[in-house]
């Protein structure tokens, strides 16, 4: 296959990329949020529907591309990875649908009682007009709230529910925004325009606005506790049949669950052995837990309030642009820049979201600090810095987005898998001990902590939701048992590990694609230098893979190993 470099001359426009384009215009007029995200106009002050017809328009219009898709010949291997990857996209869509996922649509992190807030973070609020379209979409979103709440209701009625477990967390994380001191009215209050001071009748539009979201947020909670949290399930495992499916979801290929089980402790076990060689770098004979103790005892690698950290993360992030752009790749103007934040929520995590198709929003790495949570240790998170960063997802995202020339925009910004982006982030990570960035022995041990917690959790995340024995022999994995495990297997406080443990209990499939995705990217590399031999070039290797955009890792596969992927008769 061959892959046109970028700033070279646009592709015609396909009958496929047509297709392709319509899709993401259906998606922002279902979805306004998919607006906001990849930074097209649209409806920026409405909500999805989130009612069961509005699921069921998304799964007919879904139905409509596919057959479109499946009329139209593709032209050449551009195409074919179009058509390939949506189709499958939508394909797993539909068999989600119609296995209710969507009626139980609830976890800790990933589910609409995040996602209604979430966008927030991303809409423009530099203007008096940006503030405006702020106020009317907080007036709107007890709309999507009871949208929400009515499919939900659906799920009680149909016993398609979520864990008990999940419920009574979600519950607690939005009753935080409905309180006087939560999101909305902190956010509203602290309004405020590049372009003059903002007038009376818009700041009362703002605070009416927040009355009423934190009004549905609350609503959300009482249902949440009141009709949910009864009708709910106490077993936190979805089973083999809805967990392979999930699987197929964020990996976008399918793997063997019991080998990757096993191969799983494998690398578990691995990790734990680097780890300890590490150790004895830091102090000779050192155990991993002294090894721990001596570094974040350190001064200089302690970091104290928030700002510190925004201000680390932001010249680590510059210093790898800057210097990667010289040695190791070739990285477009607008994606050198990023920007390091702070997230405006405190649940802990570390994300990054993409720029916007004109680069007017830049690529951002966020950091929702717990509450309380004041120092930080720079060995632990120079490799995360990586992984959110450059070589990771925002090279690999940003450069998607720059790629214009070739990728429709379907393929720049909403295509891919988590099992393509984590897993190249934490390839991205490997990658960058290689070059020499890691060298520091403390910097090599955070990021193989990272590992080692990436690790474990596959083992963890199969382990739960198939009921598969423990590895200690000490019978089925079990929601109590999963919580010691990994508090045995990374070194965070008990809160990180409690929510750690109760997202992959509620996002079956998610955590596992990273480690896999990384070992599949790894795949996919060493079959391709086993097939090129000593014509085999990393960097270009790199070039090709960044410039297909997200897809599935079947997908990937194919493109990269195939001299071509195109179907031939």
């Amino acid at each position: 296959m061959t892959v046109p470099a970028p700033g070279s001359e646009p592709r015609q426009t396909t009958a496929i990329d047509a297709i392709a384009e319509q899709w993401v215009s259906t998606l922002v007029d279902l979805d306004p949020d998919v607006a906001i995200w990849i930074g097209l106009p649209g409806r920026l002050d409405e909500f999805g529907d989130l009612s069961p017809a509005g699921h069921a328009r998304h799964s007919d219009e879904a139905k409509k591309v596919i057959a479109q898709l499946d009329a139209t010949e593709a032209t050449d291997d551009v195409d074919w990875v179009t058509k390939t990857d949506l189709r499958s996209t939508l394909s797993l869509e539909l068999e989600s649908a119609a296995a209710g996922l969507w009626k139980r649509d609830l976890n800790v992190i990933a589910s609409p009682a995040q996602g209604i807030r979430d966008t927030f973070d991303l809409m423009p609020h530099a203007t008096a007009d940006d503030w405006s379209t702020i106020a009317r979409r907080l007036a709107n979103l007890p709309g999507a709230v009871d949208g929400y709440i009515e499919t939900l209701r659906l799920g009680i009625s149909d016993g398609s529910v979520p864990a008990r477990r999940q419920v009574r967390e979600v519950a607690d994380q939005v009753s935080k925004h409905a309180a006087a001191n939560g999101f909305f009215f902190e956010f509203t209050e602290g309004a405020a325009a590049t372009d003059g001071p903002l007038p009376d009748s818009l700041r009362t539009d703002l605070r009416s606005g927040a009355e009423a979201s934190a009004e549905a947020y609350g609503k959300l909670a009482a249902f949440l506790q009141q009709e949910l949290e009864p009708a709910a399930t106490e077993t936190d495992g979805v089973g083999r049949e809805l967990y392979a499916l999930q699987s197929r979801q964020f990996l976008g290929a399918t793997i063997d669950l019991d080998e990757t089980y096993e191969w799983g402790v494998e690398e578990l076990a691995r990790m734990v052995e680097e780890q300890t060689r590490v150790a004895s770098e830091i102090s000779p004979g050192a155990s991993v837990e002294e090894a721990i103790a001596i570094l974040d005892a350190d001064p200089s690698r302690r970091l104290v309030g928030t700002e510190a950290l925004r201000e680390w993360m932001q010249q680590t992030s510059d210093r790898a642009v800057a210097e990667l752009s010289v040695s190791s790749f070739d990285i477009p103007e607008p994606v050198r820049r990023i920007e390091c934040m702070i997230a405006p929520t405190r649940e802990g995590g570390i994300y990054y979201t993409s720029p916007s198709d004109d680069f007017s929003r830049p690529g951002r790495m966020w950091w929702s600090v717990p509450e309380g949570v004041t120092e930080f240790n720079t060995w632990r998170e120079k490799t995360t810095v990586f992984h959110e960063g450059v070589p990771g997802h925002h090279l690999q995202l940003g450069q998607a987005v720059y790629n214009r020339a070739k990728l429709n925009t379907w393929r720049r910004q909403l295509a891919g898998t988590s099992g393509h982006a984590e897993g190249w982030a934490l390839y991205a990570e490997r990658l960058m001990e290689e070059l020499g960035y890691l060298d520091d022995p403390g910097d090599r041990l955070g990021m193989l902590d990272g590992q080692r917690m990436r690790a474990a959790r596959v083992v963890l995340d199969i382990g739960v939701h198939l009921g598969k024995p423990r590895p200690d022999g000490g019978g089925p994995w079990t929601a109590d048992y999963a919580l010691e495990f990994m508090g045995k297997n990374v070194n965070m406080d008990d809160a990180f590990v409690r929510f750690e443990v109760n997202r992959y209990l509620g996002w079956p499939g998610q955590a596992p694609s990273y480690k896999v995705g990384q070992r599949i990217w790894e795949q996919i590399r060493d079959a391709a230098q086993a097939s090129q031999g000593v014509a085999f070039d990393i960097k270009e290797f790199h070039r090709r893979a960044l410039d297909l955009g997200g897809v599935g890792l079947d997908t990937l596969k194919a493109a990269m190993v195939s001299p071509s992927v195109s179907p031939r008769p």
